[in-house]
């Protein structure tokens, strides 16, 4: 399709949507509903209630999703297991269950990080 009928295409979309849009507005419901959304919102800030709080006082059966930073928790964190690392160089051990370990960092650093992890034996 060349540009110049992309563009008249769009511009029939844009009339069209904007005859909807007309006739929407000369609807009395809608008026009606636009009301009452600027009423509630008045009357829920001048008593600081959220929208959470006027579901939960009219349905409070009601399964309200929790917030969208919140996250589910099952239980505690998993323990990290404990890697002992023998370097065959020089012979010296290190326990760690992590990988910020002062000596670990300088064997990567050193020989690799996949060569370093092949000395590691997992203790528990």
């Amino acid at each position: 399709m060349s540009l110049i009928t992309q563009y008249r295409a769009k511009e029939e979309a844009i009339k069209e949507l904007q005859a909807q849009l007309a006739a929407m507005e000369k609807d009395g419901s809608l008026k009606r509903e636009m009301e009452f959304e600027s009423k509630l919102r008045t009357l829920m800030g001048e008593y600081s209630k959220s929208l959470r709080d006027i579901i939960a006082l009219l349905d409070p059966d009601s399964k309200v999703k929790a917030p969208r930073g919140a996250v589910k928790t099952t239980g505690t964190k998993r323990a990290r297991k404990v890697k002992q690392y023998k370097n065959p160089h020089n012979g010296e051990v290190i326990e760690t269950k992590g990988g910020n370990h002062k000596t670990l960092k300088e064997w990567k650093a050193k020989w690799g990080g996949d060569v370093v992890e092949g000395w590691a034996t997992l203790l528990g």
